[in-house]
This record gives C-alpha cells, structure tokens and sequence, in this order.
C-alpha cells in the first residue's frame, strides 16, 4: 500500500525535520524511527477509513432499530444497514485483527463524525437514487460505498480534522491513502466472505527497504550531495535558494546514487512533482536543471550506472 510515491514525500518530510529541528542532536536511527513511525501512521489511517464505514453502517442500523415508519430518512437508513458489501467488511478477519493488535482511540458507531458523514451522505442525490431502488446486487452496494468515500470522506471538514491530530501528515498522504481505500472497495468479492485481503503495508520487503536506504543514504552522504549541488549553483546566491529545494535535491540525488534499477527519468520526475508540492512555484524548473547537469556529469565520470538517460520533464 505504502508505494514509493508516498515514500518518497515521507523522507523528504522526515529530513526537513531533521534538518530544521538541530540536526547536531540527531543521527540516523532518530530519523529512522520517526520514518517508521509516519509509515505506521499512513497504515492506521487506511484501517481507519475503511472502520468508518463499518461505523457509519452500524449507526444506520441502531437509528433504523429506534426509528419509526414515518421517518424521513428511513430508505437510507435500511438501505445503508442491509448494505452487502459493508456489512462483509464489518467481519473482514484483517481488518478485525488490525483493530484488535492497535490499541486506538478510534471514533465508535455514534461518535460525531459518523453522525456528521451519515448526515452529509444523506445530502449526496446520487445516494437517495440508489436508495429508492429497494432492493440492490452485491456489486451496487460495493460500487455505492465507493462513490461515498470519494464524495464525501475527502471534503468533510470534522473527519479530516480527527485524521490530522491522528497523523500531522494527513494532508500531504489524504489523496494517495483514499486512492487505496477506493482501490480495496473494487477489489472485493462477495465469495470471498470475511477472507478478503487489505492492501498490505508494503507490496513487498524491497519497498520496505527502499525507504530505509534512501533516507540512510541522503543522510550519511549529506556533505558530497550538497557539495554536487553547490558546484552547480555558484551562480546563484546561496540564501536565495529555498531550503527545501536543497532538501529535495539531496535525497534525488541519493537515489539517482543508490538505486541502479531506477531509471534517472523516473527519479527526476519524481522528485520534480514532490518540489512542485513542498516547494515555490520556480523550483521545479530549478531543480530539473540542477539535477540535469548532476546526471551529465556522474555519466561522463562514469559514476553512474543506469539506463540510457533522456530529460523528459515537462515545464
């Protein structure tokens, strides 16, 4: 689940951090823990949006048990409690277990989030739609959880304040950490019962260890990477240089370094998008260049072993 996309974003946040906050009292294994600790966080929260439809869908059917036949609400009521594919992921064994191995304080069925996200989904026309047709397959009640959490989960304003006290990094990780959820919803089988499987935290231990290695590797070689950047850029005057593009391009050029299997392209682009996020609306243009003439030079010290090498970034 944890791609190297989000990992790439949770290095960067880690070595601002530990740049910013007195490196001199830090060394590798602080920054260590705190990377694995974000890596944790990102997991909790995937458990945790996937929990809050479990929750939405037991309000519905305790305010379905105390309702009467006139309430205004009452298609949506029944048809949200009986929902196929919500009432399998309430008995999903991983998710189960998640719950049960991570002792947190997570919103019940009558918490004022899922109060307020049963409200605003009551709103959503798309949803009355597919409550007034009664009675649904396995694939429209799965397909209409999907439409929800894309609708809903990312504009509500209270579930993404309870997500960012959970995890500070909650606004950077919000889009890629929905794209899972919305990915497990499709992936789901009525056979397949409790049984299902989540997205696991890493695809595989080469993931696990590619972030590891990055962070170590930008780290350790800190002084030769700011030194390459620093040639490349005398003529620039040095406090005029974000910190965060220094940042940026320290740990591009750690992987360009550390990861012959990484094609230089998908590197540069990688880190250009991270720039365009984190920092000024000039630094990617700046770092494309800075790192451009970078690669130039390690391929004609014959530094660097990769695949052939082409600038495909796009201003």
């Amino acid at each position: 689940m944890i791609n190297r996309v989000l990992l790439r974003n949770k290095v960067i946040q880690i070595l601002y951090s530990y740049y910013k906050n007195n490196a001199e009292s830090l060394d590798f294994e602080d920054a260590k823990d705190e990377l694995a600790i974000s890596i944790e966080k990102t997991y909790e929260l995937y458990h945790y949006l996937l929990q809050t439809i479990v929750n939405v869908t037991a309000y519905a059917a305790n305010k379905l048990e105390r309702s009467n036949k006139r309430s205004a609400d009452l298609q949506l009521m029944t048809q949200l409690s009986n929902n196929k594919f919500a009432l399998q992921l309430a008995q999903n064994k991983d998710l189960l277990k998640f719950i049960e191995e991570h002792d947190l304080d997570w919103p019940t069925e009558e918490s004022e989030i899922t109060k307020t996200l049963y409200k605003e989904i009551a709103q959503v026309p798309e949803v009355n739609a597919y409550c007034a047709k009664g009675e649904t397959t396995y694939e429209e009640d799965r397909e209409i959880w999907r439409f929800i959490v894309k609708k809903t989960f990312s504009g509500c304003e209270l579930l993404g304040k309870e997500l960012e006290d959970l995890c500070i990094y909650w606004n950077d990780d919000a889009e890629v950490i929905l794209s899972f959820v919305l990915k497990t919803i499709r992936k789901f089988e009525e056979e397949k019962r409790d049984e299902q499987e989540l997205i696991p935290q890493f695809r595989d231990k080469e993931d696990e260890e590619f972030a590891y290695t990055l962070l170590k590797n930008s780290i350790y070689n800190e002084y030769e990477y700011r030194e390459m950047v620093k040639k490349h850029t005398h003529n620039w005057d040095s406090d005029r240089i974000a910190f965060m593009d220094t940042i940026i391009m320290q740990a591009a050029i750690a992987e360009i370094c550390s990861f012959p299997s990484i094609p230089v392209n998908v590197t540069m682009n990688e880190f250009i998008e991270i720039a365009k996020n984190y920092s000024t609306p000039k630094s990617g243009t700046f770092i494309n260049g800075i790192l451009d003439a970078i690669v130039k030079e390690l391929k004609a010290e014959n530094k660097l072993t990769k695949a052939t090498y082409v600038n495909s970034y796009k201003k």
